[in-house]
């Protein structure tokens, strides 16, 4: 078995060090999209609005956004080992007081639902970008394709399973059985990796914590959340824009002095580089395409077609297993044809896709629609991990942490963007038709439908970017 240094000079196994990584946070990723399955039997054990527990996921999202730039420093001035296993204790913790609340308390035991949700999206929010930072620093440059493949299993998979696990542990045990399934889990997680299998593999530049920088980025909740709040009834526009500009402010003020300091929070130079620029977008893109085909579809299967919630999660598992099956093939074609071809054959696979959901979508055939998601799924594995690796190759080793940590946030922050948009865009054209006479089921499928050619529009900006590449993967392998 292949042995590696860590920063202590002891060998340890890259293999085992990876799939420790990987497995835990996978289950911790999942844990991202899988309540939205619960929504209605959290409403009935709470006797709260479906608004109400709809935080859950937003809140969910909010810290786990704000906490991704502090990640930097964090691989910095803690020991990779240190950093990871709290990470763990921090979701076990999280998912303990979720286990652990009486829906007695109705909407008071809720919110202390929520703080335990809160440590969860914490945990998750600071290993998203360092995970994949700590894979790109161990990986030779020529193999980083592969194993950043392999990551997607974590970033693509985990958000497409997320509704199925809890489709299938939501039909035959308790709304808290989901959180204990996590909570063995990421234990069992723990104890490999207190035993030995994750190490101290990052070199540290222990630097000072600038807490104006990380309350100024604060100001990334107050944005995600008015976005949020698009499209919904009864949402308060007067303090909403005061708290859109405030937050619009803060970031501003943020970046302005991350370019001032002399050892930022977040290094923001990483975008002065063009392939990187590109890179991020293209991994915004393609998520957008994932996340909205995720949840979309869903209401597709149970709106239009009638499926129940189970039955509308399990039509989520074909494309779940390509995207899964393609990820490491993806990685392993971009070391060897190079990034450029790769991403351009995923983008041309997502266009498709969405074109072929926009000509099928009248024809309310389940098939039908399983294959285009598993054609957009299948696309985004071309896209999503190899576009970071490129974007990381551009960049020197000292940056990859600060380049993974910017591309992660941004790419989250579209992905909720693309969200609200696709549901603000399905919901207004479904009102639009109603008030025109048409019956439900039309406009629901008038709704769907320019959901959907949205969707072409914006697959289509993502080929023309990657058309714009510039890929130096092969002058380097030669």
């Amino acid at each position: 078995m292949t042995k590696s240094i860590d920063q202590n000079g002891r060998e340890y196994s890259r293999f085992w060090f990876i799939l420790t990584l990987l497995l835990g946070t996978f289950t911790m990723s999942i844990s991202q999209s899988s309540l939205s399955t619960a929504y209605p039997t959290l409403m009935q054990a709470f006797h709260i609005p479906a608004s109400t527990v709809q935080w859950l996921t937003t809140g969910f999202m909010l810290v786990m956004c704000v906490s991704m730039p502090i990640s930097p420093w964090l691989l910095n001035n803690i020991s990779f080992r240190t950093l990871y296993l709290t990470d763990l204790v921090l979701f076990d913790l999280g998912s303990l007081m979720i286990v652990m609340t009486p829906a007695s308390w109705g909407i008071n035991g809720f919110w202390f639902m929520m703080v335990g949700r809160v440590l969860e999206a914490f945990a998750v929010g600071v290993l998203f970008p360092s995970y994949q930072s700590v894979l790109l620093t161990i990986t030779p440059e020529a193999e980083r394709g592969f194993t950043m493949g392999v990551a997607g299993l974590v970033m693509g998979s985990a958000l497409a399973v997320g509704p199925i696990v809890s489709g299938i542990v939501l039909k035959f045990f308790t709304w808290k059985s989901l959180f204990i399934f996590f909570m063995i889990i990421i234990t069992v997680i723990f104890a490999v990796g207190a035993a030995g299998a994750i190490r101290d593999v990052m070199e540290r530049h222990t630097t000072e914590l600038d807490w104006l920088s990380v309350f100024l980025s604060l100001g990334l909740i107050g944005f995600m959340y008015v976005i949020n709040e698009i499209g919904k009834r009864d949402v308060n526009w007067g303090l909403d824009t005061v708290l859109l500009v405030v937050s619009l402010a803060m970031l501003v003020w943020f970046v302005i002095r991350q370019f001032h300091l002399r050892t930022p929070l977040l290094e923001l130079r990483v975008l002065r580089t063009f392939n990187y620029d590109l890179a991020i977008m293209l991994t915004a893109l393609s998520y957008v395409a994932l996340i909205v085909t995720t949840i979309i579809f869903p209401l597709y299967y149970q709106g239009v077609l009638k499926l129940s919630p189970f039955a509308s999660g399990m039509s989520l598992v074909p494309g779940a297993v390509l995207l899964s099956l393609l990820n490491p093939v993806t990685g392993s074609l971009a070391d060897h044809i190079g990034y450029k071809p790769t991403m351009l054959l995923g983008m041309i696979m997502i266009i498709c896709g969405w074109v072929g959901a926009t000509l099928l979508v009248n024809a309310q055939s389940l098939l039908a629609m399983i294959n285009c998601a598993m054609v957009i799924e299948g696309g985004n594995a071309f896209v999503m991990m190899p576009a970071v690796t490129m974007g990381a190759n551009s960049l020197p080793d000292e940056l990859v942490a600060h380049g993974t940590a910017v591309i992660t946030t941004i790419r989250q922050v579209f992905g909720s963007a693309g969200v609200a948009v696709a549901t603000i865009v399905l919901t207004t054209a479904t009102k639009n038709a109603q008030q025109r006479g048409a019956s439900v089921l039309v406009a629901n499928l008038r709704g769907y439908h320019l959901v959907f050619m949205m969707m072409v529009a914006v697959a289509i900006v993502g080929f023309v970017m990657a058309v714009m590449l510039r890929d130096d993967s092969q002058k380097k392998n030669n």
